[in-house]
C-alpha cells in the first residue's frame, strides 16, 4: 500500500512540473508557490474535518505537532518555493532531474540522523546521483541557447548565477530534511490529514512573515488574491494531493524507500513534457545522460 500511494505521489508530483511551467508567463515574477500552499491547507484540513465527524476527535499530541510544523517549514514553504522558483529558471525537465538530490540527501540524513548503515552498492548510488547533478551543472556552466538552433559558449561565471541551479540543491535538502521530521511525527501521530494541514499552516505562516522582507514574496502574496491563474490553481490541487499520499505512504515504508520511488518523477516529467512542450523545451544530451545517471543511482540504493 505505502508503494501505491508513493507512486501516487510522484505522479502528481510529476504533473505539478508540467503545469507551473506552464503558468509561467515570463513577466511576472509570481511563482504560485503561496496559493499551492494555501490549497493544501484548505484540502487536508477538509479531509481532516471530515475524519473528526466520522471518527471523533483524536487526541492531540503536542511532540507530533511540532513535528509536522518543522516538517511543514522544510517542505511546504522551503523546499516547495525554492522548487518552484527553479522549475521558473530551468524549466520542468532540468528543475525535476536536479530534484534527484533528494534521495541522496534522505539517505545521508538518515545515516546522520537515525543512524541507519550505509553499504557498498548504495554508495555508488549516491555517487552516481551526484554525478548527474553535476552532469547539468557542467551545462549550465558552459553552453547557453542562443535561439532554437545555435548553441553557444558563455563564462562560466554567468552561467554559474542562474538562480535555477542554486534553488534546486537547496530545495531538494529542505524536502530531505522534511522527510525526517514528517516521518517522526507520523510515528507520534499517524494521521496523514491532520500532518498535511499542520505543516501547511506552518508554511502558511513562515510564507506571510517572510513576504514582509522579500518584494518576491509578497508579490506572490498579493498575486494570490488579486490575479487568478488556472494553472497554479491547478498546481495547488495536484501537489497538495501530492503531500497527502506523500504523508499517507510514510504510515506504511521508510523515508528512504518513498523519497527513492518518487525520484521516478523525472522520468515522467519528461514524457509529459515532451508531449506538452513539443517545442518549448528541449531533451539534451546533456539532461537524458543526467535523468539516466539518476535512476541508475536509484536503482543502486534500492536494491542495496
Amino acid at each position: 500500500m505505502g508503494e501505491i500511494l508513493a507512486i501516487v505521489s510522484m505522479s502528481l508530483f510529476a504533473l505539478t512540473n508540467i503545469v507551473v511551467v506552464r503558468g509561467h508567463d515570463g513577466k511576472s515574477r509570481s511563482s504560485g508557490a503561496f496559493l499551492s500552499i494555501t490549497i493544501t491547507f484548505l484540502l487536508s484540513a477538509g479531509i481532516w474535518l471530515v475524519s473528526v465527524l466520522r471518527d471523533g476527535w483524536p487526541e492531540f499530541n503536542s511532540t507530533a505537532i511540532a513535528w509536522f510544523a518543522v516538517s511543514g517549514f522544510l517542505t511546504i514553504f522551503i523546499g516547495r518555493v525554492f522548487v518552484y522558483a527553479s522549475m521558473q529558471h530551468l524549466g520542468a525537465i532540468r528543475a525535476s532531474a536536479i530534484k534527484r538530490l533528494n534521495p541522496f540527501f534522505a539517505v545521508l540524513l538518515g545515516v546522520l540522523l537515525l543512524g541507519e548503515s550505509i553499504s557498498g552498492p548504495m554508495m555508488v548510488g549516491m555517487a552516481l546521483i551526484v554525478t548527474s547533478f553535476g552532469v547539468l551543472v557542467r551545462q549550465a556552466v558552459f553552453f547557453a541557447e542562443e535561439d532554437s538552433s545555435k548553441v553557444t559558449k558563455q563564462s562560466a561565471f554567468d552561467r554559474f548565477i542562474n538562480l535555477g541551479y542554486l534553488y534546486g540543491p537547496v530545495s531538494a535538502f529542505a524536502y530531505a530534511s522534511g522527510y525526517v521530521a514528517r516521518k517522526q511525527g507520523m510515528i507520534a501521530l499517524p494521521d496523514a490529514a491532520f500532518g498535511t494541514m499542520v505543516g501547511a499552516l506552518s508554511g502558511i505562516v513562515f510564507f506571510v512573515i517572510t513576504s514582509g522582507f522579500i518584494k518576491s514574496y509578497r508579490d506572490d502574496l498579493i498575486r494570490t488574491f488579486t490575479v487568478f491563474n488556472k494553472w497554479f490553481l491547478m498546481a495547488g490541487v495536484l501537489s497538495s494531493f501530492g503531500q497527502i499520499s506523500y504523508f499517507a505512504a510514510l504510515k506504511y515504508i521508510g523515508i528512504s524507500k518513498i523519497a527513492l520511488i518518487t525520484s521516478m518523477e523525472v522520468f515522467v516529467t519528461m514524457i509529459l513534457s515532451t508531449v506538452v512542450f513539443l517545442n518549448k523545451e528541449k531533451l539534451t544530451a546533456d539532461v537524458i545522460i543526467a535523468a539516466c545517471l539518476g535512476f541508475a543511482g536509484t536503482l543502486f540504493i534500492i536494491f542495496y
